[in-house]
């Protein structure tokens, strides 16, 4: 067993699962009144983006699960390191979001997702 590629997938299935469940709940709240057609549009498109995430997070934690268990091949290491920055640009493209949106609540600290990417990163890449 690959112990930094197991740490990094229940990280991993961790994120989806706070994603799925409390972050869907908290998406949900902001929803417009429905006979506010432009916005209940604008809403809708981002529940549907949201859950996209959702399903690049299971995907690349099975990705994790199984490449902690078994020999993926010749690629393995490409393939995880292509995996690890991917998680990079995760983190990259939080941090430049939270620049550039430049909102008081919305903090490097105080929403921290970018470093579960970093550190997803540093396993994954340990890993290969």
């Amino acid at each position: 067993m690959n112990i930094p590629l197991f740490i990094a997938a229940c990280l991993t299935l961790l994120a989806f699962a706070a994603h799925l469940f409390a972050g869907t709940r908290e998406t949900a709240a902001l929803a417009p009144p429905p006979d506010d057609a432009p916005r209940t549009k604008h809403w809708v498109q981002a529940m549907c983006v949201f859950q996209m995430v959702s399903v690049d997070l299971l995907a690349i934690t099975l990705l994790l699960f199984v490449a902690a268990f078994r020999d993926l091949g010749p690629l393995e290491p490409l393939l995880l390191s292509g995996l690890a920055l991917l998680y990079l640009a995760w983190a990259g493209a939080w941090l430049v979001q939270l620049r550039w949106l430049n909102r008081p609540a919305a903090t490097i600290f105080g929403l921290p997702q970018w470093m579960l990417f970093v550190l997803c990163a540093g396993l994954v890449f340990l890993g290969r």
